[in-house]
């Protein structure tokens, strides 16, 4: 099987009013969707991990943005005062700006958006769809922090999947605690052997899968039942 093309590019987005953040847009040839990631505390766009369930969903036709949710100086002050890893409410605003920034975006302002987080990100991913809930139709979790996004969890209304490492019992815990709290479509899975940043040959691929399946399955969806603006000729 012929691997798709994808250009990759680097973009410079404001998040916020006056606050710039770098990233890394890659688009396949042909999109059915875009995956915007929010990266874990102490990680950074050019996260391993991340870049690799990336390359799993590029390869399944979604679009992608990996990008930092901090400044290049708060990370540095971040280094030492670990400050902001767990401000939820300042990682989801970031995201939220994403979101708009990516809406506009030639090509891809009408695809169907998924949200995938882990550590920290996911509970920002999750505060982030809950507060736009047209916006975001698919979250997943990958080794994350659910729980985090709290009292905002009943408004989610995107299919969330939450992909949990089987020997990383604390977080499995937290993740059935945001589970029970979620009202809609979710789902749990545990991939056996893996600890909390997949590192145990062949977890990270069951964890790519996973989720590459459950954006293919739920973006298409609501790609389906999008109502359409254009004019019948």
């Amino acid at each position: 099987m012929n691997e798709r093309r994808v250009s990759e590019h680097a973009v410079r987005l404001e998040a916020e009013p006056g606050v710039w953040l770098e990233g890394t847009l890659s688009v396949p040839e042909r999109v059915s969707g875009v995956v915007l990631f929010a990266h874990g505390s102490g990680s950074s766009r050019f996260s391993p991990r991340n870049r690799y369930v990336a390359e799993v969903l590029e390869q399944a036709g979604l679009a992608t943005l990996l990008m930092d949710l901090l400044t290049p100086g708060e990370e540095e002050a971040e280094r030492w005062t670990r400050h902001l890893r767990f401000d939820i409410e300042l990682l989801a605003r970031r995201l939220q700006g994403a979101v708009r920034w990516l809406m506009q975006v030639p090509g891809l302002e009408r695809q169907p958006l998924g949200l995938i987080g882990s550590s920290t990100g996911a509970g920002a991913a999750l505060v982030a769809a809950g507060r736009a809930p047209e916006g975001i139709q698919a979250v997943v979790s990958r080794g994350g922090r659910p729980d985090l996004a709290g009292a905002v969890l009943p408004a989610v209304r995107a299919p969330t999947l939450l992909i949990v490492g089987g020997d990383d019992t604390q977080v499995i815990a937290l993740n059935c605690q945001a589970l029970e709290a979620l009202r809609t479509h979710k789902q749990l899975e545990i991939v056996p052997g893996a600890t909390h940043l997949f590192e145990e040959p062949g977890t990270l691929e069951q964890a790519a899968l996973l989720a590459r399946d459950w954006f293919l399955q739920h973006l298409a969806t609501a790609a389906r039942e999008r109502p359409s603006t254009e004019v019948p000729p």
